[in-house]
């Protein structure tokens, strides 16, 4: 169809206004996330030391920045899924995973996900991340599949586990889950230890406990798949706890010995952050992972407000009422 052109004027008129719009709303909301980086890096204890080269405010503005860019505007252009740093410094989960391995997995191995998808996608719009992998086996994509599940997988990995002694425990309503679907949360520890051995899980993959129709099941992947991915050939599900049997994620400390790896994984398991999905899966929501969307969580979750504190003289009081939603300690 032929548009004339003072159709066009107007369509090309009321485009200019609209970005025009949006880039006075990016250039707010990049205001308002400068303001709550500085307001609250001080008071992220959960965020555990980073890498020398990382700092906590590094850590949020990066996401933060990214994400609020991204809602200025209808879509982010290609290039931008990002590898989000750490949650903790790479040797926090020691002794069940190494400094070293850390380091490995993530800088590199992860890494090359991210670039992977993004070459792919280069020259097109980046769809959401959990979008593009709940169709990444259908589109016959191969990147889609492989390094789009790559990187939810591994965004998925690195929140799930946090330094010994901070994970938590399983909420009540999670444990009688597990008791009703494994027994007991050995039967479940179990359940990985058989199904995620070499013997069972053949090659590279993954062992993932998935809520399935407001129940939970064990269920394994190949490679990179995962249960959220439609026509995946294991149990479609929600995950809310996934383990990495690749050889990257534990060669360098554990060789051959996949079971050793298993069985010290769960000291790392941040029971905190998979109740939190346990909740929203039976909602049937999906956990949101990827760095940008991460960080818009964070702008929207809100946290009881504090008292003001009086220190005399001129009274002066703030409340921030975000929550990063990633949650350590108990």
């Amino acid at each position: 169809q032929s548009v004339g052109k003072g159709a066009q004027g107007s369509m090309a008129g009321a485009s200019r206004t609209m970005t025009g719009r949006r880039r006075h709303w990016g250039t707010a909301a990049l205001v308002v996330a400068a303001g709550l980086v500085v307001l609250r890096s001080k008071q992220l204890s959960f965020l555990g030391p980073q890498p020398a080269s990382t700092s906590r405010r590094e850590v949020l503005g990066a996401g933060l920045v990214g994400s609020l860019a991204g809602l200025a505007g209808s879509s982010r252009p290609a290039g931008a899924y990002e590898l989000p740093p750490l949650p903790y410094a790479y040797d926090a989960l020691e002794p069940a995973i190494d400094e070293a391995t850390m380091k490995v997995h993530h800088d590199k191995h992860h890494a090359t996900y991210i670039g992977g998808i993004n070459g792919a996608l280069e020259g097109s719009e980046q769809p959401p991340l959990l979008d593009l992998i709940k169709g990444a086996i259908k589109s016959g994509k191969r990147p889609h599949r492989n390094a789009g599940g790559g990187v939810w997988n591994h965004d998925f990995f690195w929140l799930e586990m946090a330094p010994p002694g901070t994970g938590g425990k399983p909420s009540a309503a999670l444990q009688g889950a597990i008791d009703k679907a494994f027994g007991s949360l050995d039967g479940l520890k179990d359940k990985f230890a058989t199904g995620a051995a070499p013997a069972a899980l053949f090659g590279s993959g993954w062992a993932w406990v998935v809520v399935k129709d407001g129940k939970l099941q064990f269920t394994t992947t190949a490679n990179q798949d995962n249960p959220l991915m439609e026509g995946v050939d294991a149990i479609e599900g929600i995950p809310i706890l996934g383990l990495d049997v690749w050889e990257h994620a534990y060669y360098l400390k554990y060789q051959n010995r996949r079971p050793e790896y298993i069985a010290a994984w769960w000291d790392v398991v941040n029971w905190n952050q998979v109740n939190k999905w346990y909740e929203d899966a039976l909602s049937g929501n999906a956990p949101v992972v990827d760095a940008p969307a991460a960080a818009a969580a964070f702008i929207g979750q809100r946290a009881p407000q504090r008292a003001p504190q009086s220190s005399g003289g001129n009274k002066f009081a703030m409340r921030t009422n975000f929550e990063f939603d990633v949650q350590f300690g108990s």
